[in-house]
């Protein structure tokens, strides 16, 4: 459906697709699904934050025994989280790309 899309919105569809290929039926994901989405597809942004006390309280808050799933919004704002602390974010900053 995007084929013409720009890079950003190509981005966030995939960002969709990924989620809702992980997600129930009702379109949630369990904390600990969601946590184990987060290390087999995001991992190159959580490198290295383990020691970092935002990072902490994310992966605890992902341990907490809970009915609570988690849907699509909070899946982004937890996704956009992770990358402003990572520091692989402050590597691609650097990178200067030519069009």
């Amino acid at each position: 459906a995007l084929r013409k899309g720009s890079d950003l919105e190509k981005a966030f569809a995939t960002a969709a697709l990924v989620y809702n290929n992980y997600a129930d039926h009702e379109s949630k994901l369990s904390k600990s699904e969601t946590k184990s989405l987060l290390q087999s597809q995001f991992w190159h942004f959580m490198q290295g934050q383990e020691n970092k006390p935002k990072y902490q309280e994310i992966m605890s808050s992902l341990d907490e025994e809970s009915e609570n799933k988690i849907n699509f919004e909070d899946f982004m704002i937890l996704l956009v989280s992770l990358t402003l602390m990572s520091d692989l974010l402050q590597e691609i900053k650097n990178v200067k790309t030519t069009k």
